[in-house]
């Protein structure tokens, strides 16, 4: 059932936005190639850097790849890259689904 977007997801759309368009700033792109190379529409770029929360995951992920961020964004989600997550997965995973850890 859909609601109203909680506060603290609005502020952090909104400070993606600003994100997003600062790296296509950074990296001295148009607005107009950046959509071209994501392959959407002008108006969804807009919709991300403006934080509405109406896009598609997957169009956000087109630009983040187009901005060269994409593994980074998708980095910082990962659980295991955090000391609690490592904890955390040890004692609530079965061992057969267990991520492996790299080795150092």
């Amino acid at each position: 059932m859909a609601g109203r977007t909680p506060i603290q997801v609005a502020h952090a759309l909104a400070d993606l936005g600003d994100h997003v368009r600062t790296w296509r700033k950074l990296n001295g792109l148009t607005s107009a190639l950046v959509a071209e190379r994501a392959g959407i529409s002008r108006q969804t770029l807009r919709d991300i850097e403006t934080g509405t929360g109406t896009v598609s995951t997957g169009n956000l992920l087109r630009v983040l790849r187009v901005l060269g961020i994409l593994p980074a964004v998708v980095a910082a989600a990962d659980p295991l890259s955090t000391d609690v997550g490592r904890l955390r997965a040890d004692q609530a995973l079965p061992q057969r689904v267990r991520p492996r850890r790299p080795t150092s």
